[in-house]
């Protein structure tokens, strides 16, 4: 099949995985049959899918926006999937051209990916590895090639930890990446919950366990909490359309419910 000329060997594509059926839900072209006929059912399941992931991702554009306008021009992002338009680095870099940029996933597709559009990029690149073993990331040799931890981070974790259960303990892998980084330095998050759709996202979170990574959605309250050791700028941990909106679309149909929270700290 010609969709299967750009498989990295040992993929199986019929296994659906959160990266792709996320790269269909933004209208991607780099996913499999079983991730479109999953990420329908997910839409089935929970109308408006596809709003909820555009409004993701313009929450990460006005994210790193704010963090450059911060003052800073290194970034981590973690989970960070398969390439699409408005990448990172293309938002990092034409704020600043000297913007540097870590992406870091454990999907084979992603991770090839990434490395395709970032060839010839000198200050991006991608690590494949499991976000979950910060150390591993924080000591990959890309990591310590463009990072300087004495100097402020942008931490992104945008829509992939409501991938990690309970049994991981999120808040300690969270703690793991905030400890080394130096104050000023920011976390930009955001997260599935199922606050005010509750018999949606449980039909949601039934249909990811066909995913190589399930959904494991979370309070406000426990958003909130993956932010302990970071000072939230305003507006705190909101709907992502209500985070920091540059224009009245940006809000959509139904701000309040985006069905995921997002929020930006700073480490003081």
């Amino acid at each position: 099949m010609a969709e299967q000329s750009w498989v990295p060997p040992g993929v199986d594509v019929d296994q659906p995985s959160a990266a792709r059926t996320y790269d269909y839900q933004l209208g991607g072209g780099h996913n499999f049959a079983a991730d479109r006929e999953l990420g329908e059912r997910l839409t089935a399941a929970m109308p408006g899918m596809r709003d909820i992931a555009r409004l993701n991702r313009a929450f990460l554009r006005r994210a790193v926006l704010y963090l450059v306008s911060s003052g800073v021009r290194q970034f981590l992002d973690l989970g960070s999937g398969i390439p699409t338009v408005g990448n990172v680095h293309e938002i990092a870099q034409q704020a600043d051209e000297q913007a540097r940029v870590v992406y870091v996933d454990k999907e084979p597709v992603a991770a090839a990916h990434s490395r395709l559009l970032l060839d010839g990029n000198e200050a991006a690149t991608m690590v494949q590895a499991d976000m979950c073993e910060p150390e591993g990331v924080l000591q990959a040799a890309e990591t310590q090639r463009l990072l300087n931890f004495d100097e402020p981070v942008g931490l992104l974790m945008v829509a992939v930890f409501h991938l990690v259960p309970d049994e991981q303990h999120p808040r300690e892998i969270v703690a793991r990446y905030r400890d080394p980084l130096a104050p000023g330095s920011f976390l930009a998050l955001s997260h599935f919950t199922a606050d005010s759709r509750p018999e949606e996202m449980a039909a949601v979170v039934e249909l990811s366990r066909r995913m190589d990574d399930q959904f494991y959605p979370r309070t406000r309250a426990e958003v909130t909490d993956l932010f302990t050791g970071f000072d939230l700028v305003e507006p705190g941990v909101v709907s992502t359309a209500r985070w920091r909106p540059e224009v009245p679309e940006e809000l959509g149909p139904d701000a309040e419910h985006s069905e995921i929270y997002a929020g930006v700290g700073r480490k003081p």
